[in-house]
């Protein structure tokens, strides 16, 4: 069953020069239990459809879309208090630099229990108990001790296992991960990695990974879009895309990876193609 369908999906901000269109038509479709992977240079619109998608936009946005639905509810149609209830219990985010997203004011636990508060109506003792529950299932030593300490007393691979239960208590059916493993070392990303896919294949959820990293693609994706300003280039399931991609950009990007350097430097995109040669093979 399909829980995330995005049709035609376009997001405008107003800048000082007139509109700009930062996603431009895309259409992604993400089934129960499946991995999803959204992959391009930053820049691409990844990370702002997945915004869109969810109400997460400041009100400047402008999005529309001949569907957006999740689990069959029309979220366009949506006000935004009924949207709250759905986003971070139904469908919810792992954001960028965990510690930018957590708040520096309030204690990990806290914010984990206000989850629990709004969207489950747990009380004090429940919510405090799920919380070490959590903390437990994402590998935080000392879950109830660490309950008490501020974002700045941990370190980032620490804060992404907080971001990650904040994002698992109310257990969605819809997980998405933004560059989940940005700014970690090798040994925490593969940790990470290994987490999200292991809580994904015994929750049964439904995920999207947003990323540039085309090795995270490989390790975790069933399906993958890629996309280029705004727009969708070309979507295939994992082994066809690595095997045989089928647009000018794909095939790009897999040879910019560092095993397929042959000279001292990795060449740029621009050094393979221009805009009119990516855009005349984009799909929607």
């Amino acid at each position: 069953m399909s829980l995330l369908e995005v049709e035609n999906l376009v997001v405008e901000f107003q800048t000082a020069s007139g509109p700009f269109r930062a996603v431009n038509g895309v259409s992604l479709k993400v089934n129960e239990g499946e991995v999803l992977a959204i992959v391009g240079e930053s820049g691409s619109g990844k990370s702002v459809s997945m915004l869109a998608a969810m109400g997460l936009l400041p009100w400047t946005a402008k999005v529309t879309a001949d569907k957006l639905q999740f689990n069959g509810i029309d979220l366009l149609g949506m006000s935004s208090s009924e949207r709250r209830r759905i986003v971070g219990k139904d469908i919810a985010m792992i954001f960028q630099e965990p510690i930018a997203s957590l708040n520096p004011c309030f204690t990990v636990g806290f914010q984990i229990e206000e989850v629990l508060r709004l969207h489950l109506g747990l009380d004090k003792a429940a919510r405090r108990a799920r919380a070490i529950e959590l903390f437990e299932l994402v590998g935080i030593p000392n879950p109830a001790e660490r309950l008490s300490h501020f974002p700045h007393q941990m370190s980032g691979g620490q804060c992404q296992r907080v971001m990650i239960a904040i994002a698992l208590s109310c257990n969605p059916k819809l997980l998405i991960a933004d560059e989940p493993t940005t700014a970690l070392d090798v040994t925490i990303q593969k940790q990470i990695l290994d987490l999200l896919m292991r809580l994904q294949a015994e929750h049964g959820m439904g995920m999207i990974i947003i990323t540039h990293n085309m090795g995270v693609v490989a390790e975790t994706a069933d399906r993958v879009i890629v996309q280029y300003k705004g727009r969708k280039i070309e979507e295939a399931d994992v082994l066809s895309l690595f095997e045989s991609p089928k647009s000018a950009y794909t095939r790009a990007l897999l040879s910019a990876l560092p095993d397929n350097a042959t000279g001292d430097r990795l060449p740029t995109i621009a050094e393979f193609l221009s805009d009119d040669q990516i855009f005349a093979g984009a799909v929607r």
